[in-house]
């Protein structure tokens, strides 16, 4: 989780979101994990490990309600190492 909540810093995630309930441009990493999200489509689904490497990858693909889409993609930016210790990262801010 150290080393995700670190590539939250220098990936630039940290800009968007925070890890401390408050909303930002993008929804915050605290109680993400394991939680209910609903999207612009009227779609929901549960932020688990596949939402959160969607989200990365491709995250104009599925955007959170009340949240715009500007998100840019980490594809090719991130390994799947780093992209699972971000996920640990948020999975400690629960």
């Amino acid at each position: 989780a150290e080393q995700g909540k670190t590539l939250s810093q220098t990936k630039g995630c940290i800009a968007c979101h925070t890890s401390d309930g408050t909303k930002g441009i993008g929804p915050s990493y605290k109680g993400l994990y394991g939680s209910e999200v609903a999207f612009t489509d009227g779609s929901k689904a549960i932020a688990d490990d596949n939402y959160i490497k969607d989200s990365i990858l491709t995250p104009n693909a599925k955007v959170t309600k009340g949240y715009s889409p500007v998100m840019p993609t980490f594809e090719g930016q991130v390994t799947m190492t780093e992209m699972n210790a971000i996920i640990e990262y948020i999975k400690a801010l629960k």
